[in-house]
């Protein structure tokens, strides 16, 4: 029988910056106007944000539509899209951040599983 390997979640487990105070992050998110798949980004993001990031973290949101030359400057080809601009490294997660875990994993809050 095949061991299983376990999938912990520890918050803060390796995250970026370890050691130091708590970091700040600045997130962008791109949408696409008050579509289904747009409200459910942002709704998603926001409850992942005040859950694990509450006080530490500025969340800009861009409508596509009204701001398309945002979309040419930041080379977004896909929305939604969050960027994670800080702490280093930027990082681009596309979709509509359902996935909790992964979310974590792509902002650097919680070590990535095998």
């Amino acid at each position: 029988m095949a061991r299983r390997k376990s999938r912990s979640r520890r918050i803060g487990a390796e995250p970026e910056g370890a050691g130091s105070a708590p970091e700040r992050y600045v997130l962008t998110l791109y949408v696409t106007g008050a579509t289904a798949g747009s409200l459910r980004a942002i709704a998603n993001i926001k409850a992942i944000c005040e859950q694990y990031l509450k006080g530490r973290y500025e969340l800009e949101v861009v409508d596509a539509y009204r701001r398309p030359e945002r979309l040419r400057t930041d080379q977004i080809v896909a929305v939604p899209t969050l960027i994670k601009k800080l702490p280093i490294p930027l990082r681009l997660l596309v979709g509509d951040l359902s996935r909790t875990e992964q979310v974590l994993q792509g902002l650097g809050l919680v070590a990535r599983t095998s």
